[in-house]
């Protein structure tokens, strides 16, 4: 539509099924160059993908017609079929249901850019779940904890 400008920016976040540790050093950096290549087929703009080795954080510009759920849904599943078909863990690999999406501001881009790049040294001192509820805290988003740290089909 003419006339129509934007600037959308997500800052995503999601785990491993059960959070296990299974985002290896060994192929890690290449599973984020793969997620970085279906984000680009879906026609965003990737900053950034890093995580650790039990979860993942991606920030991306948006155009105005995404379908962030859809996004992330291409981004679970491609990634979760490279690394099921490369074997690069044993068993099967999956990744848990649902995402946390942040809508950043051009102000914050350096500060949430910075803070993604240096995953590996940040969970040399803090959790993944530590690090998850105070990134949920901090945007006011309220949770049910016993949903959060879990498949909500083993919730009682």
């Amino acid at each position: 539509m003419a006339n129509t400008y934007s600037k959308i920016y997500f800052h995503l976040v999601f785990a491993v099924r059960n959070r296990q540790s299974l985002l290896k050093d060994s192929f890690r950096e290449k599973l984020f160059q793969y997620m970085s290549g279906v984000i680009t087929n879906q026609k965003q703009k990737l900053l950034i993908v890093n995580g650790y080795v039990d979860h993942v954080h991606i920030f991306i510009g948006c155009k105005t017609s995404v379908r962030l759920d859809e996004l992330v849904k291409e981004v679970k599943e491609h990634s979760t079929k490279y690394i099921n078909c490369n074997r690069l863990i044993a068993g099967k690999f999956q990744w848990q249901e649902g995402y946390a999406a942040f809508s950043v501001s051009r102000w914050d881009h350096d500060k949430i850019f910075n803070y993604i790049r240096n995953q590996e040294e940040h969970h040399r001192k803090k959790t993944f779940r530590e690090e998850y509820r105070n990134i949920l805290k901090a945007h006011d988003v309220e949770f049910d904890e016993r949903y959060i740290f879990h498949d909500p089909k083993e919730v009682e």
